[in-house]
């Protein structure tokens, strides 16, 4: 069996450097350049020695091997050390440099000596597996061993390779969190979140642009804001705050936008701050501050936060953070009525969340659609290429029924949808919010279509075209429609009739004098006499009867004439 049989190499770009700069020259060459220099071709031999070595403890571990792959890894490490230290001229008995992490804090933020890419790799792929078989101590252990390594000059790993290797051992803890958040036991819950925590303060103090022992302000910024994340779904508000706090400090923004007493200079210079950098990190804390404020249901600060960041000028975010900037502030014009705005919101962040290639962009569809009805809109949110695309996606195949039924006044349709929970629309617990605001509507609707030939109407008549609903909701429903002067009529609720009255009859009486100040009305007029007669007539018959219902037992009787 040939060598590329026995393991499945997984090269990542520092093993593929390596590998092209001890691929130069042909065999010829080799053996010509280095036959007299013992030195190179130790160090050759060396380099290979470690690449099998490092190969052999991968295929080890993708064969299940998982304790021979961690002896394996950790003998890379002692390898390059060996040979580092006799490049050096150090003896290799010398201890003053060991690889035991369980040492003072000050030893554990200094970099360590004589280890170089190699033992960077084996570190990674150490912490990998400990995080794998969730060795919460161990993991913790060798991922301060791989912050030491990365930085020391000895180790020659670039920049951009280290922040690569940081933000993907960072968004593996982080996935460990999220699978363990439906979790029934607690107790390895917490020791992941503590091991988050760990794992993210030593992150943070390593890359610290003053006090790291690798200052790297750009690494520690986005860590914060890994770390902010991670601490609004663990429900760490308090924390939270703090991590806010020096987010704002670090972009050099007042740290009084968190108390919600943003001063009119501080608010200036957020809206006129025209670096794409300042600009984005701006909005990159406004989307940690909103999801705070939102979680607080503190909806004045919310509402501040929301506003700063859609003023801020020259940022060039992310369209996941903008997507979710403009997803809360939509819910947050929902929680005002605003349903209008709110369907601009959504949209907005529908959009972004479609540029990212975020599966988000279904539920901001929902929720655009819910807004759009709410807002009775004539508008069907699905004519828009952007939504079009996406109209028979199973999860929204329901809602596009569902807006079908909403334009054609089908309220049994409407009804049955949402009570068989097609295409899981009540599993949403926005959604669920707002369920009977989307309810009220379409009979409101329902009830203006009804009566809109007649002049009288039973209760009885209206329920049932809303589909059997309790007399007792059909009048709270008129009532509102009444007092919010959608509907000019009154409610007789003895004989159970909706009485609509002529348009302008309700402005005649002594209570709408005030509002009819400034019109000028031919009180002369046939209508208008007719009109106040009517009046009259009303209120002497109203009068009567609250006189005859004072007399008692021969109310009944006077009811059934």
């Amino acid at each position: 069996m040939s060598d590329s049989e026995d393991y499945e190499y997984e090269y990542d770009e520092s093993d593929q450097e390596a590998m092209d700069a001890g691929s130069g020259g042909g065999d010829e060459d080799a053996s010509f350049e280095y036959t007299d220099d013992e030195d190179n071709q130790n160090n050759d031999e060396g380099e290979v020695a470690l690449e099998n070595a490092y190969y052999n403890a991968k295929g080890e571990r993708d064969s299940g091997e998982i304790d021979e792959a961690r002896e394996t890894f950790e003998s890379v490490v002692r390898m390059e050390v060996e040979q580092n230290k006799k490049e050096a001229g150090v003896a290799t008995d010398n201890d003053d440099d060991a690889m035991d992490v369980e040492a003072t804090t000050s030893k554990l933020l200094a970099p360590l000596k004589f280890h170089g890419p190699w033992s960077y790799k084996a570190v990674k792929q150490l912490v990998k597996l400990h995080l794998r078989s969730l060795n919460c101590d161990s993991a913790v252990k060798d991922y301060e061993r791989l912050l030491r390594i990365a930085s020391s000059p000895d180790a020659k790993i670039s920049p951009n390779a280290v922040e690569k290797g940081v933000n993907n051992m960072l968004d593996r803890v982080a996935s460990l969190i999220n699978n363990s958040s439906g979790s029934s036991n607690s107790d390895a819950s917490s020791q992941q979140e503590a091991l988050a925590q760990s794992i993210y303060d030593l992150t943070l103090k390593a890359f610290h642009p003053t006090t790291g022992i690798a200052p790297n302000e750009r690494l520690w910024f986005k860590t914060n804001l890994k770390y902010g994340q991670l601490l609004y779904e663990m429900n760490e508000t308090a924390k939270l705050q703090l991590v806010i706090r020096d987010l704002l400090i670090s972009s050099g923004q007042p740290t009084d936008i968190l108390e919600g007493t943003t001063t009119s200079s501080s608010s200036s210079a957020m809206m006129t701050d025209s670096t794409s950098t300042g600009g984005t990190h701006v909005m990159e804390i406004a989307a940690l501050q909103i999801q705070l404020y939102s979680r607080l249901k503190d909806t004045k600060k919310l509402r501040a936060a929301y506003h700063r960041a859609m003023s801020v000028r020259g940022g060039i975010p992310h369209p996941r953070t903008l997507a979710l900037i403009q997803e809360l502030g939509g819910k947050m014009h929902m929680s005002q009525r605003n349903f209008d705005e709110a369907s601009q919101a959504f949209f907005q962040a529908f959009k972004s969340y479609d540029e990212a290639g975020d599966r988000s962009r279904l539920r901001c569809l929902k929720y655009l659609v819910m807004a759009s009805m709410l807002h009775a809109s004539s508008i069907n949110p699905f004519d828009s290429h952007e939504a079009r695309a996406h109209r028979d996606d199973p999860e929204i195949v329901a809602m596009t029924n569902l807006v079908q039924a909403f334009h054609n006044d089908d309220i049994k349709s409407f009804e049955k949808i949402l009570n068989k929970n097609e295409g899981r629309i009540m599993d949403d617990e926005f959604v669920r919010e707002h369920v009977a605001d989307l309810l009220r509507t379409i009979r409101t609707q329902v009830i203006m279509r009804t009566i809109g030939p007649y002049t009288k109407i039973r209760l009885v008549k209206i329920s049932k075209s809303l589909n059997g609903i309790p007399v007792e909701d059909v009048e709270s429903l008129l009532v509102s429609l009444i007092l919010d002067g959608k509907l000019n009529g009154r409610i007789d609720q003895v004989g159970g009739v909706l009485v609509k009255q002529a348009q302008g009859a309700a402005d005649t009486g002594p209570a709408s004098s005030d509002k009819n100040a400034g019109k000028q009305v031919d009180v002369g007029s046939v209508e208008c006499r007719n009109t106040a007669s009517i009046q009259r007539l009303v209120r002497a018959l109203e009068h009567l009867t609250d006189a005859v219902s004072n007399v008692g037992p021969k109310t009944s009787s006077f009811q059934q004439l």
